[in-house]
Parts: structure tokens; C-alpha cells; sequence
């Protein structure tokens, strides 16, 4: 399984943004995997921002992303997408997608529960 993040860019505080993530391989099983979007501000630790169980569509999402961003997926073209508003310069980071398999809802916010990572998307949001 590979992935592709995409959709990075510069952004005004208080916009909006929508970064993607291509998913490719023929092993990815709809039914068993967990997707999900983490970030990585310079000097900082990767940080949980939202997950999504692919075939259910559940969805998780960090305090601070919860209202504000939205997880989801198109099942037919193997994206998924991270939808972004009222971004502040606190949400300027690498964003990163990545997929798992075999993580539970309570582990879902660990990036070390993921198999498979994307190359990073860089949002940058200017105050």
C-alpha cells in the first residue's frame, strides 16, 4: 500500500483548505483498514489530527480539529480527504496521511499503530 498527500498550500488565518491523499495498491482491503491524518510542526511531535474507518466511515478527530475539520473518503477512487476551516496559524504543520490495519478505535490516534505512510503535504497558515 502506498499513499500520495497532495492539496498543501498557503492559506490565510481563517480560511479554509482541503488536503487529499491517493491511496494505491491492490492489497489495501476496504474492510480492514484505518486511515488517517497526523502533523508535524517543526521541533514538534507528530500529532493525531482525524481517522476514519474506511468501509464503516466512523470517524475520530482530535480535540482540536473536532468542529472544524472534516474526515472522509471516496471509495471508489481510493482518496481520502481532510477538510480544513477556520484554520489558525497554530494548524500550520506537514500533514501527513497514512493507513493501519489491526488498530482498535482506542489506539487509532497513535502514529506508531500505522503501517503505511504518506510523503507529507505542507500547510501553512499565515496570521
Amino acid at each position: 500500500v502506498q499513499l500520495q498527500a497532495s492539496g498543501g498550500g498557503l492559506v490565510q488565518a481563517g480560511g479554509s483548505l482541503r488536503i487529499s491523499c491517493e491511496i494505491f495498491g491492490r492489497t489495501f482491503n476496504r474492510y480492514r483498514y484505518f486511515v488517517g491524518w497526523f502533523r508535524q510542526a517543526p521541533g514538534k511531535e507528530r500529532e493525531f489530527v482525524a481517522a476514519l474507518k474506511w468501509h464503516e466511515g466512523y470517524t475520530y478527530y482530535s480535540d482540536s480539529a473536532k468542529g472544524r475539520f472534516t474526515i472522509s473518503r471516496d471509495n471508489a477512487e481510493l482518496r481520502m480527504y481532510l477538510q480544513m476551516n477556520t484554520l489558525t496559524h497554530e494548524d500550520s504543520a506537514t500533514y501527513y496521511c497514512a493507513a493501519a490495519t489491526g488498530i482498535t478505535t482506542g489506539t487509532v490516534h497513535h502514529p506508531s499503530e500505522y503501517n503505511y505512510w504518506g510523503q507529507g503535504t505542507l500547510v501553512t497558515v499565515s496570521s
